[in-house]
């Protein structure tokens, strides 16, 4: 006769399924601040970590910086709350979630694109403003709650549908949200970057495209308006005045091969604004 020794089983079972519950958790979590602003925020608390465990006794002995990094650890967790409260909302409103990345083929992406610098082209030449967001990594749900909600394909006519400055289009004056390849939202609102080294002339649909693009690594087209140029926002960056070439290039680079490199802000000229 066979005894199933449950106790053994538990004990050999119990550490691989708490491995693989940490594992899975600690997986969802770099997921889910992949591309926002919350990993360099991240790994700056863990340096603070490092220098706390080096400054004590057995190392260093710096016991007064160690007595100052002991009292900010002792409210590490509400600092961690405060700091990352966007970024706890967005990953609690994606873990139910079970796709994280956009799956496109390079067709697909290359349809995408080029439906989006033909909306671009049109919509500059008939100088009509325009905010063209493209999720990358991180999500960009928290930011559509309020938006009115859509699920289309992404084409020239319907962005310039969209746009198109009407009394009767109340959508014209927010931004377009493109998820997994399509149109997920419009009329949306992005928040306003502070930074001040801005130039002041910037208007608001560019200040709008900068103040999503240093919060996380969303791709942003904007089209000024009064000049009827093409200019593109990320990680904090503004490239001015994209030619069609250009802004092909660039969707291409950050769309089909993703890289580290940044754009700059390049200042308007005096007079030129929005």
């Amino acid at each position: 006769m066979i005894v199933i020794d449950l106790s053994l089983i538990r004990q050999t079972l119990a550490p691989i399924l708490d491995f693989a519950i940490v594992y899975y958790l600690i997986y969802r979590l770099i997921l889910n601040i992949k591309g926002t602003r919350a990993v360099p925020m991240l790994f700056g608390l863990l340096g603070i970590l490092v220098f706390y465990a080096l400054s004590k006794e057995e190392f260093l002995a710096l016991s007064t910086f160690n007595w100052l990094l002991e009292e900010f650890i002792g409210s590490l967790f509400l600092i961690v709350v405060v700091v990352f409260q966007a970024d706890i909302r967005r990953a609690l409103t994606a873990f139910g979630r079970t796709q994280f990345l956009t799956t496109f083929g390079s067709s697909e992406n290359a349809q995408l694109i080029d439906e989006l610098v033909k909306a671009s082209v049109s919509l500059a030449r008939q100088q009509i403003g325009a905010l063209m967001v493209i999720e990358r990594r991180a999500l960009l749900d928290p930011y559509i709650e309020e938006a009115t909600r859509l699920d289309a394909r992404v084409s020239k006519e319907l962005l310039y549908a969209i746009f198109v400055p009407e009394r009767q289009n109340p959508l014209h004056d927010g931004a377009v949200v493109i998820q997994q390849g399509r149109i997920s939202a419009a009329g949306v609102f992005l928040p306003m970057s502070v930074n001040p080294k801005i130039a002041r002339n910037l208007g608001t649909r560019h200040r709008a495209a900068l103040g999503l693009s240093e919060e996380i690594d969303a791709l942003i087209i904007v089209i000024s308006e009064e000049r009827g140029a093409v200019s593109l926002a990320h990680e904090g960056a503004l490239m001015l005045d994209l030619s069609t070439t250009a802004l092909r290039d660039k969707l291409t680079h950050y769309i089909i091969r993703p890289s580290k490199d940044h754009g700059r802000i390049v200042p308007m000229a005096k007079g030129q604004a929005e």
